[in-house]
């Protein structure tokens, strides 16, 4: 054979490394000359909707959402989750009402949109998960890919627990009156008391600790499994396992429902709510700006925090949900369309929570009054004078204005002995003022003022039944964000992997449903998830805007699009954002590094909660969970630094063209002229438009012979073409 079929061999067999935007493009320039090879040109619009190994010999077809409304409908139920019912109303009436509402809107603005359109566009762009997409953008940062997949797993753990724990109160739900109605008698030889743990605490608090979780008293006493969570949380996971089995060509159905029904019931609830008495105080207490408050760092901190688990970002799942778009969809709409109904859902779970917590501190006022009017009418005559209290007072119906005036009055005359007298102020706004967040707010002070709705049944099933489907919603995202990068990275069994990742969370999860398993909730809540999400998207900004080149990024954004993004992302991702982040990342770790780690404990003598200190290993477990999940980066970043780990022959990171299609490069056994390319004709097989496209090496790679362009793919060169001349090689 001649020397120069020697150099076109060793270009067939030689991997081709890509920069994002030539490994995405379906377009090259050809000459004239090599137009009038044998290659068949596909119709240009049906290519570019296809998947980068559509059609090859190794790869199946990748799936495709069935329509624009279910893809939205998956982002909205991805990322609008339990957080916005129990946390943003909360961070609302702790951190200056509506004022906190200006702080949110200007950080959505400024990290939040653009975060989520970076995120949908590199999905988009490069249809992969997370994992394949940092490999192609840079492998040296490739570890980014597998930090959010264990960040992902983290939290699936533990959210699916909750998941466990509406279904139990959902179970429960369809009893009149509810169990959580009232505090259960204790019956003895002798005589019949109430349980002095609910006694201490209140009927809905003992449900919940005593009844539910059975908890222990801390997290040292495992005390074993409570087998009625251990069914919830099996029930739970097996629901999961089922809807997404088949990606999303399951999942996306199920969206449908469990995207839309929390909506629904939101709706019903506000409604309900506006025609109960006291609601309107809940909602003015709430939107009533305490403007000196909105001046702290810490409202703004807690505040980007939010809006940056809102949207779920640096999860997975925003980027495997839009791989699996066509290349062409505008999802900069779909970044600003699904970011602001997250806004509004949140606004709207929060009017519903206060009108709801108005109703019950109304309820929870008139017996504050009626129970101090008793102490008054029993010290009138001894302690306090007759004289003292008005003439048009009348004891037997007294409103909340008559009982303030009377406390007043006898504050001021007995000044000395008022403290002695035992008399409570009972006012609306100091029970408003009681914040309670997360699982309190959902299943202590939602399920009591469910208790004094008319039909308090079915608002109880409908309410927890939209917890299960919040909570639903946002597991899919956080699975997909683990199948995803690992099926399309490992070319396993879709159904396989699901059905084990589903196994390998119940086993694990089965630490949380001990009786001390809510303290370990707690501490894969605060530190499985917060630092290193925060790392992985700052190394997810940096890595595009200066790692890839925010300049080429943008071209990649033009040609997807149809149309160049506004200049305001340019200047975003490259300055502004990184530096936001970094301000947050930095203020976490501080409050992590300042504030002791510790865990509210449930003493069952003093029946209320205590703050506990967590145990050594209990530390070390801590400091493991943040460890584990940013491991990956440092890792990866190391193996591909000292060349432990081949960047160019790498399947993660490099392409080859084979019959006009973009497939992954499989490592040739032979190394002799038989292991020039075989396979069908180039006509069994369209191939990419010519265009515009240069096809490059990555910087770093080492040289390798190319064409005499320097531009043109393996692909297309035959195996059958004449030998071309040593020179031109």
């Amino acid at each position: 054979m001649p020397k120069n079929s020697k150099v076109v061999k060793r270009e067939l067999d030689d991997d081709i490394t890509e920069s994002v935007k030539d490994l995405l493009s379906n377009e090259d320039t050809c000459d004239d000359s090599f137009k009038k090879s044998a290659l068949i040109v596909s119709d240009a619009q049906e290519d570019k909707d296809r998947d980068l190994e559509e059609g090859s010999d190794v790869e199946e077809e990748r799936p495709a959402w069935n329509s624009k409304l279910q893809y939205i409908l998956a982002q909205v139920g991805f990322s609008v989750g339990l957080g916005n019912v129990w946390r943003f109303p909360y961070l609302c009436q702790k951190n200056g009402g509506g004022a906190y509402l200006v702080p949110y809107l200007i950080l959505l603005v400024v990290i939040g949109i653009p975060l989520f359109f970076l995120e949908l566009a590199v999905g988009q762009r490069i249809r992969r998960g997370s994992i394949g997409v940092w490999n192609y953008i840079s492998p040296r940062l490739g570890g980014i890919g597998f930090a959010s997949c264990m960040v992902c797993f983290f939290v699936a753990l533990y959210y699916n627990v909750i998941i466990g724990w509406s279904l139990f109160y959902f179970s429960q739900s369809f009893q009149q009156p509810l169990p959580w109605h009232e505090c259960p008698l204790v019956t003895n030889k002798t005589n019949t008391y109430v349980e002095p743990e609910c006694e201490k605490s209140s009927a809905t608090t003992y449900y919940w600790y005593r009844e539910a979780l059975d908890i222990s008293n801390s997290i040292t006493e495992s005390g074993g499994l409570n087998w009625k969570m251990t069914v919830c949380l099996l029930v739970a996971w097996t629901m999961v396992c089922l809807a997404m089995i088949k990606g999303i060509q399951s999942s996306g159905k199920v969206m449908y429902f469990s995207s839309l029904l929390p909506y629904v019931v939101l709706m019903c609830f506000l409604v309900r709510a506006l025609l109960l008495k006291g609601s309107l105080d809940g909602i003015l207490h709430m939107f009533t700006p305490k403007l000196e408050i909105m001046l702290e760092a810490k409202v703004w901190r807690e505040a980007a925090t939010q809006v940056f688990f809102a949207l779920g970002l640096g999860f997975g799942g925003v980027i495997a949900f839009s791989s699996y778009n066509k290349r062409d969809n505008n999802c900069h709409f779909d970044a600003v369309l699904v970011s602001f109904i997250n806004f509004f859902t949140s606004i709207l779970a929060t009017l519903v929570v206060f009108a709801v917590l108005g109703f019950k501190a109304n309820i929870m006022n008139a017996k504050c009054i009626t129970l101090n009017i008793k102490k008054i009418v029993g010290l009138l005559g001894t302690e306090i004078s007759p004289d003292l209290i008005p003439q048009h007072i009348n004891f037997s119906h007294v409103t909340s204005e008559d009982y303030q005036r009377v406390f007043n009055i006898i504050q001021e005359v007995k000044e000395d002995s008022f403290a002695q007298l035992g008399l409570d102020s009972c006012n609306i706004e100091d029970e408003l003022n009681k914040a309670v967040q997360g699982t309190g707010l959902a299943f202590i002070a939602f399920t009591e003022a469910m208790t004094h709705f008319p039909a308090s049944p079915f608002w109880s099933v409908m309410f927890f039944l939209m917890l299960v489907n919040l909570g639903l919603g946002s597991m899919f995202g956080t699975i997909e964000g683990i199948i995803t990068p690992i099926v399309d990275t490992f070319k396993v069994r879709k159904e396989a992997l699901t059905v084990g990742c589903c196994l390998l969370a119940f086993s694990i999860g089965l630490i949380f449903v001990q009786h001390s398993g809510n303290y370990f909730v707690a501490m894969f809540d605060d530190y499985s998830a917060t630092l290193p999400l925060l790392i992985v998207v700052v190394l997810e900004n940096i890595a595009v805007a200066w790692v890839y080149g925010i300049d080429k990024f943008f071209e990649d954004l033009k040609d997807m699009l149809g149309f160049s993004p506004y200049r305001f992302y340019y200047y975003m991702w490259k300055y502004i954002t990184p530096c936001v982040l970094l301000a947050l990342l930095a203020a976490s770790a501080i409050q992590l590094g300042m504030t002791p780690p510790s865990y509210s404990a449930w003493i069952e003598e003093l029946a209320q909660e205590k703050s506990v200190r967590y145990p050594g290993w209990g530390l070390a477990m801590c400091i493991s969970l943040v460890a584990m999940a940013i491991l990956p980066v440092p890792v990866v970043y190391a193996l591909r630094y000292f060349n432990l780990i081949d960047e160019n022959s790498s399947s993660l990171s490099t392409v080859s063209y084979k019959k006009g299609r973009i497939i992954k490069e499989r490592a040739s056994p032979e190394d002799d002229d038989a292991s020039l390319i075989h396979g069908k004709s180039p006509s069994e097989a369209p191939s990419p438009m010519p265009g515009n496209s240069i096809y490059r090496k990555q910087s770093g790679a080492p040289d390798v012979d190319t064409a005499p362009n320097g531009r043109y793919g393996i692909g297309y060169l035959m195996a059958d073409m004449a030998d071309m001349p040593e020179s031109d090689l």
